[in-house]
Order: C-alpha cells, then sequence, then structure tokens
C-alpha cells in the first residue's frame, strides 16, 4: 500500500486515463522509464527534482509525458528482469542512476537512450570509454567516487589525528567498489590507517557488520555510496552513534545522523538528468551529448552527534563546512 501511495504522489502510474488520452491527442506522449535501485519510498527529494527540471522546460506530466517507475528494492539481481520490462514497454528513453544501474541498462538495450542521473565514476567503470564523446546510447552526470571517498578519509583523520583503524561499510555487489578500493588502500598507507571491509547487502546484515566492527576495534567508520546504504542512511547511523562510532558519508548521511558528511549533492544533479531527457526528445543521439561532471560537493558536521559521542570537531573542519547541524 505505501509504495502504491508513493507512486500515486510522484504522479507516475496513477496518472489518470483521460488526461493522458488528452494529451496523445495533441501530440507524441513521451513514456520515461525511471528505474530506481533502492526502494519506493528512499529518494524523494531526486525524483522530484527530476519532474522539476522537466517542468522547468516546459514539459507537463500526463500531457507531454509518463512516468513507468521500476524499483530494485537494493537487490541488484532484480535489474536484469526490471530493465527488460522497461524495454518492452517501448520506452522513449531510460533513466537511471549507480554504478550497477547503469551497467545493467547498457546490457538490456543498445538502442533505448539511458540517461544517467548520477554514478561515481563513469570512466572507472568502463560505462563510457570518453566523457566528451560517449557514443552509444549513454550519457548523463558523473562524479570521480574513488577522490570522494578518499576525501571521507582525510576529513576522519583531520577529526580524529589518533585515529588508526577505520572500517568501510559497502556492498561489494556494487561493482563501483574496482576502482574505489585501491584509492583508499593508498590515502590510506600516507595516513598511517589501517582499513578493515565490511560487506553488507540488506539490512538485516548491518547488527552483524557493526558487532564485526566492534571485534576489530575499529575507531571510526567510512560509509561508501551504495544504493542499499543510501537508502538506510538513517539506521546505519543509529547503530554508529549507539556503538559511538565516529562516522562519515553521504550528505544525507550526516543529515540523518550520522558524525560527516562529504559528497556530490544529488537533487541537481537529478534535476539536469531532465535536460539530457529534452535534448533526446528533440533528436540529439545521447552519443552526442558529453557526460557532465558534478561540480557542486558538501562537507556536513554533525556537532549534535558529536557531543553525543563526545568527539571535537577541530576548528579547521568546521570552517570548511558548508553545512554545520547543532
Amino acid at each position: 500500500m505505501r509504495r502504491r501511495q508513493f507512486i500515486s504522489l510522484l504522479g507516475g502510474a496513477a496518472i489518470a486515463w483521460p488526461i493522458t488520452a488528452r494529451a496523445q491527442q495533441a501530440g507524441k506522449v513521451f513514456r520515461i522509464g525511471f528505474l530506481v535501485l533502492s526502494t519506493a519510498d528512499s529518494l524523494p527529494k531526486r525524483l522530484e527534482a527530476f519532474r522539476a527540471g522537466l517542468r522547468d522546460l516546459g514539459y507537463q506530466e500526463g500531457r507531454d509525458f509518463v512516468l513507468e517507475y521500476r524499483w530494485a528494492d537494493g537487490n541488484y539481481d532484480r535489474l536484469p528482469a526490471l530493465f527488460a520490462d522497461l524495454v518492452r514497454l517501448k520506452v522513449d528513453v531510460i533513466v537511471t542512476h549507480g554504478t550497477p544501474g547503469v551497467l545493467a541498462a547498457k546490457k538490456a538495450t543498445t538502442t533505448v537512450p539511458i540517461v544517467v542521473a548520477v554514478v561515481g565514476d563513469a570512466l572507472g567503470s568502463g560505462i563510457v570509454s570518453s566523457l566528451a564523446r560517449p557514443e552509444g546510447n549513454v550519457t548523463g552526470s558523473t562524479f570521480f567516487n574513488p577522490e570522494l571517498a578518499a576525501k571521507r578519509l582525510e576529513l576522519l583523520k583531520e577529526t580524529m589525528p589518533s585515529l588508526t583503524e577505520v572500517g568501510i561499510l559497502m556492498n561489494l555487489a556494487n561493482p563501483m567498489n574496482d576502482p574505489i578500493l585501491p584509492q583508499m588502500r593508498q590515502v590510506a598507507q600516507s595516513l598511517k590507517l589501517e582499513l578493515h571491509q565490511f560487506d553488507v547487502r540488506a539490512p538485516t546484515e548491518f547488527e552483524g557488520a557493526f558487532a564485526a566492527m566492534t571485534a576489530k576495534r575499529v575507531g571510526a567508520l567510512v560509509v561508501l555510496d551504495d544504493a542499499v546504504l543510501l537508502s538506510n542512511a538513517q539506521a546505519i547511523a543509529a547503530l554508529a552513534l549507539g556503538r559511538r562510532l565516529p562516522s562519515i558519508g553521504f550528505p544525507d548521511y550526516a543529515v540523518d545522523g550520522g558524525l560527516l558528511a562529504y559528497g556530490a549533492d544529488f537533487p541537481p544533479l537529478f534535476r539536469r538528468a531532465a535536460t539530457f531527457v529534452d535534448k533526446i526528445f528533440k533528436g540529439t543521439k545521447p552519443g552526442d551529448l558529453p557526460v557532465e561532471r558534478a561540480t557542486k560537493f558538501e562537507t556536513i558536521v554533525n556537532l549534535k552527534t558529536a557531543k553525543a559521542i563526545g568527539i571535537d570537531v577541530p576548528t579547521s573542519v568546521l570552517l570548511r563546512a558548508d553545512q554545520v547541524i547543532e
């Protein structure tokens, strides 16, 4: 029931048929397939940003386009079937995000245009061979996730100079980890940090991962960008807080109770995806649209959490913060 209510709120599958019929009589109604890696209620701000971007470009939902949502619920094994379903529907464009989503979309079709709302490293993960000329049927926005993850280590060390043992919470089913881990190890060596990997693929595995961190005497935690982790930021932050474990992750993570955050500002990237869709609707081939790099990154400090776990955040870190939660 919650899923249907949420889709109705977004105006996806619940668009009234009479409105659609009138739109079709007036002209072509584009069908957009939107595959979300996480759950139906996990990314409302980002999905609304995409729809707002289309409205800004003059598109009216129901009159000019309809959205076909599919939700992977964090289960990457479902991606091939979900994308195949969208291809069977003959959507005009597929919008998705994240490395597992984009790679699965590429396997599902070489003809339907694919717009990437955001992906960690389009080059490093082999999604495109060139940002300037991606060729094929894929375009969109990317950022350099390996450098971002390494920056989180640096912020932790600056916040806790005596830190020596750091845990990495990650989903090893996500191929994005392949370019990330070498970069993190290189930075960890320069900072004299020992890294410990903790693999989680579902919320039911979180408790066990944190128990393992306690056994390893991990002094702090880095949460990587992954659909399962992004959609459960609040639960992860609560577990870290309960163990008085300093942690850093993506922007939503600090807002939901984590100590620190450093990462790309996602809603503007989802809004920008509408521009790619618009250009494709107007006849531009995806391969002729350069992949754009994210330019806005946020540093967030949650002082409420810092006080709860007994951490004094250095002034140098506070001065760099784009947002301080008190």
